[in-house]
């Protein structure tokens, strides 16, 4: 006689249809099975994943209460709900700007530029690794990390280089519904927000030189048509409303976008001959082929044809290659890792994935040997 058959239950009754949760990143409406008396459908919320202390029942909910076979009476609810704005604790850039004090970076004598790469945040967006109070969390160790690494290293300048990909956006692939917790303005808001933190903390070390070029995620877009030029783009919009609050604080930080119908920028550091390329990297339909598209640049004259050192992102993972010369010594290609909350699409159809970071490396008057660290 087989010993692991089990007796089925007997199904419950389900007047309002199966049990479920359904959430768009604003609101929703939720469906419990048959409670016992006493119990309350906020424990259905809490085993779901939902804090009830974030979420406002909208309205009167649905009720149908029945007898069990074995005499208990059961109660089914249904209710819409909202999302609390204070669950997500989105403080605007102006009321950061308002509390912040800038404090006059302290001299350096030895040359070092500390270069931040600050790459495919995606703010607004849900996956394996979470949603956005996941995000806030992990921005905020990146930025203890960084402010720890600076006062180690005392840098005499700080490059701070939006990789691209700030935002998740609505038009740039995949489902809202699912892939979003946040709306396109508090996506915008709270990515402002996080960069403008950055900012103010690496102020406390050194003069700023903040860079910002195009992505995929950030561009214009109605559906997958691309509208306006090549700066009509949510991360240099960014980059520009920083600009306003830093000249209105009095904070040390240049800004620099690249030139009309350009994707790409190019740094001069003033010391050591090095030239930072900076591009996000969807230029290329692979990693793989960033050193031919690179080639192609500098064969073209284009923007970064003459740096030393490019740094793009888009991949979601860290690689350096070394590739080609310039002043008598190797030239190299920095990849950056993201920041994001994960691509399940890339990791379930490629099986890859990798660690979010915030990478950072140093320049001085010696040749840049592709020494990087990942905070």
């Amino acid at each position: 006689m087989l010993e692991n058959l089990q007796t089925a239950a007997k199904p419950e009754p389900q007047p309002f249809g199966r049990p479920a949760i359904e959430f768009n990143g604003d609101e929703g409406f939720a469906t419990t099975p048959g409670l016992p008396e006493g119990a309350d459908f906020k424990d259905f919320l809490i085993d779901a994943g939902y804090n009830p202390d974030e979420i406002t029942v909208v309205g009167t909910p649905r009720t149908s209460r029945w007898q069990r076979y074995d005499g208990e009476w059961l109660t089914s609810y249904r209710f819409s709900f909202t999302l609390n704005q204070s669950a997500i604790d989105l403080p605007t850039l102006y009321a950061q700007v308002k509390k912040t004090k800038p404090k006059a970076s302290q001299p350096q004598t030895k040359n070092k530029a500390i270069v931040v790469c600050w790459s495919d945040t995606q703010t607004g967006k849900v996956d394996h690794r979470g949603g956005t109070p996941e995000l806030i969390q992990r921005i905020q160790e990146k930025l203890t990390a960084l402010d720890a690494y600076c006062k180690r290293e005392k840098p005499s300048v700080i490059y701070f280089l939006n990789v691209g990909d700030s935002i998740e956006n609505f038009e740039s692939g995949g489902n809202p519904m699912r892939t979003n917790d946040l709306s396109l303005m508090q996506q915008i808001d709270l990515e402002a927000t996080f960069e403008w933190d950055a900012l103010v903390t690496l102020a406390k070390h050194a003069p700023i030189i903040a860079a910002s070029v195009g992505s995929n995620h950030c561009q214009w877009r109605v559906g997958q048509k691309r509208l306006g030029t090549t700066l009509d783009d949510w991360g240099i919009f960014i980059q520009r409303q920083l600009a306003k609050q830093a000249q209105m604080i009095g904070l040390d930080v240049k800004f620099y976008e690249p030139a009309m119908t350009d994707e790409s920028l190019a740094l001069e550091v003033g010391f050591g001959d090095h030239i930072v390329g900076l591009v996000h990297g969807h230029q290329a339909s692979n990693p793989d082929r960033m050193v031919t598209w690179w080639r192609g640049q500098s064969h073209g004259d284009q923007a970064v044809s003459d740096a030393t050192v490019l740094v793009y992102g888009h991949y979601h993972h860290l690689r350096i290659t070394e590739t080609g010369r310039k002043n008598g010594r190797s030239r190299y290609l920095v990849q950056c890792p993201t920041l994001d909350n994960g691509s399940s699409w890339y990791r379930q159809t490629s099986g890859d994935d990798s660690d979010p970071g915030l990478l950072v490396f140093n320049l001085t008057d010696e040749p840049f040997n592709g020494t990087v660290t990942k905070l």
